[in-house]
């Protein structure tokens, strides 16, 4: 189980890591309210074909908390980051979001009762000082740089800190599977209606040649990076505790990172090394407990 959770972990950081360059594509020929709901459309056929008899079993107890963990961690998210990487660099975005773990672990001691360790406590804030400084450059070097967007990634990292905790205490007994597919049903009307009242549809916006390679970057974003890491990170939820689950946002910058190299960006010695810190904070919140002599 000890290996599987940092298999899980690295997958996903892999995956949700190259997700914001693929949203930073798919917003060349698409808005950001289309983004997102053609996003969880998709999605939701994904899960639909490989989970649909996970959700025959479910009683309205269950229901009622997949449609608040869909809303909370998945729909609300989808759209907050589509309007902030419509103005600021996905590496920036990935950083922002990099501030999930600390939310988890203020949401955690206020609302829930969390036990935490002093090497917990460590770590965390070894991994928000290298965020933190990431984050500092990030903006002095972003040419759009909004703050209002920046509040908006903050948003996002609360909804995925909340989430986590919701699953992890009303949805321990469900299913992964069961978990994604009921989340993405929850959230499909209102995402179908919007794309339906809206000019996705028409004949001439179809035709639209950047609009054709933008969904083929959201087809790919929503397979992997909603659909099967949905899955993998409920998988995550089950295994392991809430702190580390939610370090994961710790490695997603540096996978960003890499891709923004790919793409043009650069990287300085700076960023290297808060890397680096981050790596040590995840190390240091996780740590096993030693055993008692």
């Amino acid at each position: 189980m000890s290996q599987n959770k940092w298999f899980y972990l690295c997958l996903l950081s892999f995956i949700w890591g190259s997700s914001y360059i693929l949203i930073k594509y798919g917003l060349i020929g698409l808005t950001p309210l289309q983004l997102g709901s053609v996003r969880i459309i998709i999605s939701c056929f994904f899960l639909l074909i490989v989970g649909y008899n996970s959700i025959s079993n479910l009683t309205y107890y269950e229901w009622k908390w997949l449609v608040i963990t869909g809303f909370i961690g998945t729909f609300f998210p989808s759209f907050l980051f589509a309007f902030a990487q419509k103005y600021i660099d996905s590496a920036l975005t990935a950083i922002m979001n990099s501030l999930t773990p600390i939310f988890t672990l203020i949401i955690g001691l206020l609302f829930f009762s969390s036990k935490i360790y002093l090497r917990q406590y460590i770590g965390v804030a070894l991994g928000f000082i290298g965020t933190f400084t990431l984050i500092w450059n990030g903006i002095n070097s972003a040419v759009n740089n909004d703050f209002f967007y920046s509040f908006l990634i903050i948003c996002a990292s609360i909804c995925y800190a909340t989430n986590i905790h919701f699953l992890k205490i009303k949805l321990s007994n469900v299913k992964p599977v069961a978990i994604a597919l009921g989340n993405f049903i929850a959230i499909f009307p209102p995402a179908f209606i919007y794309l339906f009242v809206s000019d996705f549809f028409s004949f001439e916006n179809l035709k639209e040649p950047e609009l054709i390679n933008s969904l083929g970057y959201i087809v790919l974003l929503a397979f992997f990076a909603t659909a099967i890491a949905k899955i993998l990170f409920l998988k995550l939820v089950k295994i392991s505790t809430p702190i580390f689950v939610s370090s994961v946002t710790y490695l997603i910058p540096i996978v960003a990172f890499f891709w923004g190299v790919l793409d043009g960006e650069s990287i300085g010695i700076l960023e290297i090394i808060s890397a680096v810190m981050i790596l040590l904070g995840v190390f240091l919140a996780n740590k096993p407990k030693e055993q008692n002599k």
